[in-house]
């Protein structure tokens, strides 16, 4: 055990021309998704493909509630409002609302003076393209499309190919290497919206965009030398890469090919490659959208050293970084492995780290599918991501704060607008696209979530039934028009204690695959059923330092106590667009001896499908409620 979670290791592991039709589905092109769209033969190795976002639907239930709280608060920002700083910066007549000066601004990290202004509609268009495919609402793809309308518009009054919430100076000052905030993480996120919107809604404008953006920024880079460019890496850039790699996926352009390549940041990758874990007290998230540019590169390329690099970063993630919950970091930033127990804090947990883990874990699966990959990403969804949001309010956490005694502090629907805000727009958009992958003839079930699956390949719709994590059982339904034949992989999960199966009501043998999943072939009609039941037990894992200091959990599902809301403080810092950094001084104000809490496991009585009591009456909980 080297950290709260098991250790988990992968098997192994040692511009463009615009005629383009697109379909309804993408994510950053994970592998077999947009194969018609791209201009650029894809040379790495992926036995695996994603299953497009448009062919599962979420069925009633949590995530489906989560779903809908984040329909409303997407559906609810004006669109001149999210375009305001773009047309503030152009000179463009903020227009609709009745004039420049009656549009309401956004506040926090969407503040005029804020440099980091834009990147939630970069986000924004990501998210509302991502629902769309999840939910075939027009609703959303007109919203996406009147902000690309807007966006083409300032594009256009700019005049040379620039697009931004904030003037071209601040990419100037990161070139020059003068004090600035992210500029480069900023326009990431806009140019990955762009994209999103292309090849989930089929919308021409944005990849017209998105190409000049990417004339512009290789006539800005390509003629720095080596030092300059050294010097602007040393500024977080987000996944600008992994962008710009997507950009020459669809496009053939050579150009967009070189720039992902320009910003291969050597002090942070090198390393990887020669196997060094070591990653000091570096921040986070500026660490891991480099490595998604790694596994893209292996995709695209064939380089296989960026396959062994994310791979090798992946498991260290896993086996010394991560928490109970799936999350990582603590204040945004890694520690040392052996003064774990030392930093399970307020400020764990950066909801864009599991983001992105997330979305790096989806690539490494379709390079090698394992439940290994699947058990992690189920950890970090349903305890991290899952409980993000607010079910009152909708709004969404920057951190999961792991010290007993704290509690989530949410945004508010204007004045926030952090990076976590951002993803999480996305987070409760995409739940339907790691619960199925497809490989040659076969389909791994690897999420329990009720959902339909419609299997084109196979001319098969599989219905998902399960009331998990209430219970270990799950069904599928299959529906055939003509019979077909497949192999159905189902998970073995880490935490079962056990596995059944039966087909059509006969039990058959649980035997786990290399792969760590149980195969069923068969020739699959109208009417099939195949029912699982995994055992599940309440269970500890310790902090690597401390033995002491352990989670509590219930299969996949941490645990948590209520103990109250007596002496929570209000979040009044959060509303205030000057104080977007408070979070880091937050007095969560807890009570003597509340944070040195013991709990006898032994002693629980189950009072619920997921609810325990302690002898003096402490209610035990998912921590995601």
């Amino acid at each position: 055990m080297k950290t709260l979670l098991s250790k988990i290791i992968i098997s192994g592991m040692t511009a463009a021309a615009f005629n383009i039709t697109p379909t309804a589905d993408a994510q950053s092109f994970y592998p077999g998704q947009f194969k018609e769209l791209t201009k650029t033969e894809m040379k790495g190795a992926t036995p695996v493909k994603c299953v497009p976002l448009s062919n599962v639907r979420i069925l009633p239930g949590r995530f489906k509630e989560n779903m809908e709280r984040d329909s409303a608060w997407l559906l609810s920002i004006s669109t001149d409002r999210l375009l305001h700083s773009f047309r503030n910066n152009s000179g463009v007549f903020a227009g609709k609302e009745g004039g420049y000066m009656t549009v309401k601004k956004l506040g926090g990290w969407e503040s005029l003076d804020c440099e980091l202004r834009g990147h939630t509609t970069g986000h924004y268009l990501s998210a509302v393209a991502l629902m769309y495919a999840a939910t075939g609402d027009e609703s959303f793809k007109t919203k996406g499309d009147s902000i690309v309308n807007g966006l083409a518009e300032v594009q256009q009054a700019l005049g040379n190919g620039y697009l931004s919430a904030f003037p071209e100076q601040l990419v100037k000052r990161n070139i020059n290497g003068t004090s600035v905030w992210a500029p480069w993480y900023t326009l990431h996120k806009l140019l990955s919206g762009l994209i999103d919107q292309y090849l989930y809604t089929g919308n021409q404008l944005a990849l017209e965009t998105a190409v000049k953006f990417g004339e512009w920024a290789y006539a800005t880079t390509s003629q720095l030398d080596e030092p300059t460019r050294l010097r602007m890496l040393r500024n977080e850039f987000g996944g600008i890469n992994e962008a710009f790699f997507n950009l020459y996926a669809i496009t053939g352009d050579s150009r967009f090919r070189s720039l992902a390549k320009f910003f291969y940041h050597p002090d942070v990758i090198d390393p990887l490659k020669n196997g060094d874990g070591n990653f000091g007290t570096k921040h986070t998230n500026t660490f891991i959208p480099k490595v998604l540019g790694e596994i893209r590169d292996y995709e695209i390329n064939g380089n296989e050293d960026g396959l062994n690099a994310a791979r090798f970063f992946w498991s260290e993630m896993i086996g010394h970084h991560t928490f109970a919950p799936g999350c990582s970091s603590d204040k945004e930033h890694y520690f040392k492995p052996e003064d774990f127990s030392k930093h399970i804090s307020g400020y764990t947990g950066e909801t864009c780290c599991t983001y992105n883990m997330l979305k790096l874990s989806r690539h490494l699966f379709c390079a090698s599918p394992s439940s290994e990959i699947a058990d992690y990403y189920e950890r970090a969804l349903y305890n991290h991501i899952l409980g993000q949001q607010d079910p009152e309010s909708g709004m969404v956490a920057y951190f999961l704060p792991l010290k007993t005694g704290t509690h989530r502090v949410y945004s508010t629907p204007e004045n926030s607008f952090w990076c976590c805000v951002g993803s999480g727009f996305e987070n409760h958009a995409k739940y339907g696209e790691s619960i199925w992958f497809e490989g040659d003839g076969c389909a791994y079930l690897n999420l329990f979530i009720p959902s339909v699956f419609s299997w084109e390949e196979k001319g098969m719709t599989l219905t998902q039934t399960t009331d998990f994590p209430a219970s270990g059982a799950t069904t599928l339904s299959i529906s055939a028009t003509t019979p077909a034949t497949a192999t159905i992989n189902i998970r073995y999960p880490q935490w079962a204690t056990k596995a059944e199966v039966r087909v059509n009501g006969k039990k058959i043998a649980a035997k786990k695959n290399p792969e760590g999943y149980m195969s069923l072939k068969r020739t699959w009609k109208e009417g099939d059923k195949i029912d699982v039941n995994f055992g599940m037990s309440l269970h500890k894992e310790a902090t690597p330092d401390d033995p002491s200091k352990f989670a509590l959990l219930y299969g996949p599902i941490v645990l948590a106590g209520r103990l109250g809301t007596e002496g929570i403080v209000g979040c009044a810092p959060f509303s205030d667009p000057s104080k977007y950094n408070d979070y880091y001084t937050y007095d969560y104000n807890i009570p003597d001896g509340l944070d040195t809490i013991s709990l006898d496991v032994s002693g629980l009585t189950r009072v619920a499908p997921l609810k325990w009591e302690t002898p003096d009456g402490l209610t035990i909980e998912p921590l995601y409620d």
